[in-house]
């Protein structure tokens, strides 16, 4: 019987995932069973971190908001400025109104205070 060469498809394969792997440590960059095991895991664990990372941010933005918030009012806190967003039908996200509060501080307390004084204006007037 003939011998029969074996095609390059599991050879450019493995490469592929050696390619993937080469910045791993020890057996982790040069064993292909290990190297799938370790792809597996941080392809999983890059998943699950940029879930994490958007988590992060939204505190992140919700903390600082609050704190400049609060700096200028004691009554006035985050929640009562997002509320009074939503009512008066002002389009802002977070991240918006975070660069906002470090950028601009007074540009952010003239937001509040115009949004105050038309929230008011509309319930003392019955519009709301």
């Amino acid at each position: 019987m003939t011998r029969i060469k074996r095609g390059y498809i599991a050879r450019r394969r493995r490469t592929k995932i050696h390619l993937f792997a080469s910045s791993f440590r020890g057996a982790h960059s040069r064993l292909t069973r290990t190297i799938t095991q370790q792809k597996i895991r941080a392809l999983v664990s890059s998943h699950r971190d940029r879930d994490k990372q958007k988590r992060n941010f939204r505190r992140l933005w919700i903390t600082r908001i609050n704190a400049v918030i609060r700096e200028r009012g004691v009554f006035y806190s985050y929640s009562k400025l997002i509320h009074d967003l939503y009512k008066s039908k002002l389009l802002l996200n977070r991240k918006i109104l975070a660069q906002i509060a470090i950028s601009n501080r007074n540009c952010l307390y003239m937001i509040s205070k115009e949004i105050k004084k038309e929230i008011y204006f509309k319930e003392y007037v019955g519009l709301i």
